[in-house]
């Protein structure tokens, strides 16, 4: 197991404790509260701060698949490519263009005038719900997010798919069933969380603005702010065979 696979779960873990930390502490005081309010200043910082922690798990996922394709495509190279100050950079790359994303994003949607009753139909503070409050034309915020959330999801994306096709090749050549069952295993967790962040992902941002339910948002939004968040640690923790061991000792 080799250092920067933990460095860039570290920073996973980090995102996932700032996704769920920018939506989670409101919707419980929501619960208590009669009256269920948020000031503008407050919806303008949940939506950043969970918009930069949703881009920077995009970039991090891909930065974690050249990871693998270092170790198991070119495993020569890979100490001298992989230095720490490689990894460092890759993770405060991720962490800037995410931020100057999400000030596009955030600001084209607060340049909105909203006219009243602002009543957001959502559980926190998203962009989609927003827009449907807006009384001037969406038009050019939902092409702004459309443009942004594609280049960012499939440039992403296609990185991902192409280091895991160069590792796919890799592997078959490998003669050994143990051996290629240890590749596999290597990356089976993260190909897990890539499926399942980039499912929701698309679902919730990448459709026709026709083809969006609010009702059927609120759940997706759950599952990416909450549910992945809780998930990824338990993927990865149970793909670990160091995990895995100190729990047997336990039982």
């Amino acid at each position: 197991l080799h250092t920067p696979m933990y460095f860039f779960l570290c920073h996973l873990s980090l995102v996932d404790i700032g996704n769920s930390s920018a939506v989670a502490p409101k919707i419980l005081v929501s619960f208590f509260e009669e009256r269920k309010t948020i000031s503008l200043p407050g919806c303008a910082a949940q939506m950043y701060f969970c918009g930069v922690c949703i881009i920077t798990e995009c970039y991090l996922l891909a930065v974690m698949a050249y990871d693998r394709y270092m170790a198991i495509c070119n495993p020569l190279l890979y100490v001298a490519t992989m230095s720490q100050k490689v990894c460092v950079q890759l993770a405060v790359g991720s962490y800037i263009v995410a931020t100057v994303n999400e000030i596009v994003l955030v600001s084209s949607v607060f340049n909105l005038h909203f006219c009243g009753p602002n009543v957001i139909n959502h559980f926190f503070c998203d962009i989609p719900p927003l827009l449907r409050l807006s009384c001037s034309s969406t038009t050019v915020n939902e092409h702004v997010l459309f443009t942004i959330g594609t280049f960012i999801a499939l440039s992403t994306l296609v990185f991902i798919v192409v280091s895991y096709g160069s590792i796919l090749t890799t592997i078959l050549r490998i003669h050994s069933s143990e051996g290629r069952h240890k590749s596999f295993s290597t990356c089976a967790s993260h190909l897990t969380s890539v499926s399942v962040f980039y499912g929701t992902l698309i679902f919730m941002y990448l459709r026709p603005s026709s083809s969006y339910s609010l009702d059927q948002d609120k759940v997706v939004s759950i599952a990416y702010t909450l549910v992945i968040p809780m998930l990824n640690p338990l993927i990865y923790s149970l793909r670990n065979v160091e995990v895995k061991d100190a729990l047997k000792r336990l039982l």
